[in-house]
């Protein structure tokens, strides 16, 4: 990659598929020449040479097709070629075809407004300068003379438009358009030296008789981009010849650029059994019920995280209008979820017009909105592109094609991320389809290994989704004590006591929230009650509220209160250093010496025979010639290949590399002659460099140690974070003492009267954990406990791409301890050992801060289940089952 394509790469902050087609355009346009006048079937061979996939531009000029999954960024992509042709060719007029009015829309937005977030030139400091033209099908002929000739034209045209101008032979209206220049708008485009079409959705652009236009354009080169790079006739599909670059949905998905999808069905269900009613019902019962579910799961994120709350929604695929019209009836009915849905369901499709239509459109682009109310749409046919929303969750297809159920083009339209990123929780990460009567087929389908439905992500309905639920927090006591003393001031007749106590509960709560600016001025939580200390806090009160009418009260407020709610905050703290235990980015790997094993090894040389067909009377004949470009050395063929991978380091490795390769030369040389020899691994050297490759990976051959971890720095304190717990709506609080059977069933019930415990509710997920807490409640060594929120530790594993989250953390007079409840056959795991380490990390840094800073050391225990019995002690288990960190 050149350094104007690693430029653009990053000021775009491009995904990796974004970032390799970048490379590939960037080294094609290198090759082709670029102009008006070319030999096509001379720069068709330039590019088959580098992708052998593309074996026919299927145009009248270079065109190349980039197929990336719905959901990895097309758009931004087109923005980087874009970039990169003006800054490093010189390019200054581009035409962009869309293939509907809503991708038309999209990209006049995203090519045009610097503020919006999906800009496609972020960063690109010349393009900030001189800002690109946006020429649109709607304001062309407005275009001013002097601007097309003197900036960077960006022209955007909706294909759909230019086909209905196209219908009973009329020609578009770019082509008939009256003089410009004393041409057509559209003659001079075609009489334009430099420009470059880009495709938009690129599989609407192959049958449609508008082609014929863009072809008489004569571009110097077509680039197109397109999650299906297919055509569809009658039941087949066609591949395109100009591929290439594929970055596939499955690989998508894998590499966690977008959600996983996912395909529910009842336990033991017959659907034979039912009527077509009958199994729209139950599909859209159990869909609805998945989509509760969904929507309790974002919203415990979002609280857990501190951020933007996501509205799902559901998407029902129906039949034709009149089912729709059904399945609108039957949701907004009482017998429906109690009526629940009667005005959040809303219904699109092609046969909608005037008002209605607008409305419904505007209430479908806008469905992100959290002030939009609608949770279910039902449209007849699959959404068009274009309709890029994040929070499409659950997919319910009734009375479809078995095919329609998997098809890209059905669940792409749920597969983008809300929060741009795989966030780790699998709910929120989840697109689910409801498929009860085609569940066999797809279970066949995910058996395949190219399918985008893995084995795992078939789900059974059962209770934890069927059960209606719903979000509640667990919070500290100092919390809880706040929440009764509001409810008290609300009930307060007397207006100026009433505002008294709110103005002195609301100052309570800001001296709470001052107490985790301060932990950089102290080194323990004793140290709030310091002079010094609280004269820092009551300043910064009064500087938050600088200006404010009633600063003064407010002050003087904190001076009157701070000693008490800074002795009840640390009675009630465990005190947890905030610390960030993150692996360095070290790591040492490499290759073991080894033996290529050849077996299996065994490729033919490829004809060099040439046809040639006359064209007068199609007659063939063919061409057997002689002599060759023979190479030097074919062991640096077959080298060459293998350092292209991300893990071979060429100066590391180099005696290995060659090793390998001429293993495989002595294996090809066992059975062909010299000539055969030279074609093999002319023609297949990246097979062979793949097969080295495989081996050379294997966990016997390859090794990668971990990475020591980074040293932190350690602050004295953090806040205890609120649990945001989901429950069935219709179950009760559980005493934690309480007998829960089955016990499969506790990790769905909620606890509470705790008398230790930092929070007054906790879920477990196990009967160990629940049995642990009740040994916590009860021994008298213990003088508080928590279960940590998801949030409360900073303590990153696998690289530093997975958190781990302790089962408790546990006060004594002493000691604080991390403590992790574990099946006893799990304890040796590699994942457990690895967990164990970075807490033991933890452990180590909190200790030598808070020893020296008259604190309790930390220590972490790792407890098997089996160990868990209601008459053990704190002190037993600790002791026996302490985790002894290995130095070496």
């Amino acid at each position: 990659m050149n350094h104007t394509a690693n430029y653009v790469r990053n000021r775009l902050s491009l995904r990796a598929p974004q970032e390799r087609s970048l490379e590939i355009m960037s080294e094609l346009a290198e090759k082709l020449a670029l102009s008006k006048t070319v030999d096509l079937p001379a720069e068709l061979k330039k590019v088959e040479e580098l992708y052998p996939t593309c074996t026919d531009f299927e145009r009248e000029f270079p065109s190349m097709c980039f197929a990336l999954a719905t959901g990895v960024g097309k758009t931004r992509l087109m923005g980087a070629f874009v970039a990169y042709l003006y800054l490093e060719k010189g390019i200054r007029n581009f035409f962009v075809l869309a293939p509907n009015l809503t991708v038309y829309n999209k990209l006049i937005e995203d090519f045009s407004n610097p503020s919006s977030p999906k800009y496609v030139f972020p960063g690109i400091g010349d393009l900030a300068q001189n800002p690109p033209r946006i020429i649109t099908g709607d304001n062309y002929e407005y275009a001013q003379h002097g601007d097309l000739l003197t900036d960077i034209n960006i022209n955007l045209f909706n294909i759909s438009k230019i086909n209905a101008e196209t219908r009973g032979g009329n020609e578009p209206r770019i082509k008939r358009m009256a003089e410009y220049l004393g041409e057509s708008y559209f003659n001079y485009l075609s009489n334009l030296d430099d420009l470059v079409v880009l495709m938009d959705e690129s599989h609407h652009y192959r049958a449609d008789r508008g082609m014929a236009v863009i072809n008489e354009l004569k571009p110097i080169l077509g680039l197109e981009l397109t999650a299906t790079p297919q055509v569809e006739r009658g039941n087949n599909s066609i591949k395109f010849k100009n591929v290439v670059y594929e970055y596939a949905l499955g690989k998508a998905i894998k590499d966690g650029f977008v959600k996983t999808p996912a395909v529910a069905t009842r336990k033991d269900f017959d659907p034979a059994q039912h009527s077509d009613e009958e199994l729209d019902r139950i599909k859209l019962e159990d869909g609805i019920r998945i989509h509760e579910d969904t929507r309790v799961a974002l919203d415990i994120f979002a609280r857990d995280n501190k951020t933007v709350a996501v509205k799902p929604f559901v998407l029902v695929v129906a039949k034709d209008t009149q089912h729709a019209g059904l399945l609108k009836e039957l949701i907004g009915s009482k017998g429906f979820f109690e009526g629940r849905y009667a005005s959040k369901v809303m219904e699109i499709h092609s046969n909608q017009r005037g008002s209605e239509k607008d409305e419904n459109i505007e209430r479908l682009v806008s469905l992100e909105d959290p002030e939009n109310d609608i949770e279910i749409v039902i449209h007849v046919n699959m959404l068009k592109e274009g309709w890029d929303v994040t929070n499409l969750y659950t997919i319910i297809p009734l009375r479809t094609a078995a095919s329609m159920t998997l098809r890209e083009q059905t669940i792409g339209r749920g597969l983008r991320l809300p929060y741009g990123r795989i966030t780790g929780d699998s709910k929120v990460d989840k697109l689910t389809i409801v498929s009860h009567d085609r569940f066999q087929e797809i279970v066949d389908e995910a058996n395949k290994p190219d399918s985008i439905i893995r084995l795992e992500n078939i789900i059974e309905i059962d209770e934890e989704l069927t059960t209606p639920k719903e979000t509640v927090t667990a919070g500290s006591p100092m919390t809880q004590s706040f929440e009764q003393e509001q409810k008290r001031i609300e009930a307060i007749e007397d207006k100026t006591e009433k505002q008294q106590a709110q103005l002195t509960l609301d100052t309570k709560k800001d001296i709470v929230s001052t107490f985790h600016t301060l932990n950089t001025e102290v080194k323990s939580v004793q140290d709030l009650t310091r002079p010094e200390i609280k004269q820092l806090a009551v300043q910064r009160i009064k500087d938050r509220f600088q200006g404010d009418l009633f600063v003064e009260d407010r002050v003087k407020e904190a001076e009157s209160h701070y000693e008490e709610v800074a002795k009840e905050f640390t009675k009630q703290i465990i005190e947890i250093p905030r610390i960030i235990i993150q692996q360095s980015d070290n790591v040492t790997s490499g290759f073991h010496d080894f033996t290529l094993d050849v077996m299996g090894l065994d490729p033919k040389p490829v004809s060099e025979e040439i046809r040639r067909q006359t064209l007068t009377d199609n007659t063939i004949e063919s061409i057997h010639g002689q002599g060759r470009i023979v190479p030097e050395n074919l062991d640096n063929l077959i080298v060459n290949e293998l350092i292209n991978a991300p893990e071979v380091d060429y100066d590391e490795c180099t005696d290995l590399l060659f090793s390998l390769a001429n293993d495989a030369l002595t294996k090809l040389r066992s059975y062909l002659g010299e000539d055969d020899l030279i074609n093999v691994v002319q023609y297949h050297r990246r097979d062979i460099a793949s097969f080295i490759y495989k081996q050379m990976v294997a966990p016997e051959h390859f090794y990668c140690d971990a990475p020591e971890y980074a040293e932190p720095i350690v602050r004295p304190f953090t806040q205890i974070e609120d649990h945001n717990l989901s429950k069935f709506s219709s179950d009760t609080l559980h005493d934690y003492t309480e007998t829960i059977t089955p016990t499969r069933a506790i990790p769905t019930k909620v606890f509470t009267g705790f008398k230790k415990a930092c929070h007054d509710k906790y879920k477990f997920d196990s009967k160990t954990e629940k049995d642990f807490s009740c040994i916590l409640e009860n021994d008298d060594d213990v003088l508080k406990w928590l279960r940590p929120a998801k949030k409360q530790f900073q303590i990153w594993w696998q690289n530093n791409s997975r958190q781990y989250v302790p089962d408790f953390v546990v006060e004594t007079e002493e000691v604080i301890y991390m403590v992790e409840t574990k099946k006893e056959g799990d304890i040796e795991t590699g994942e457990v050992q690895e967990k164990a380490t970075a807490a033991a990390e933890y452990c180590k840094h909190a200790s030598d801060f808070t020893t020296k800073n008259n604190g309790k050391p930390w220590t972490y225990v790792i407890i098997p289940h089996n160990a868990v019995l209601a008459n053990m002690s704190l002190e037993n288990l600790v002791t026996k089952y302490e985790y002894i960190r290995d130095e070496k």
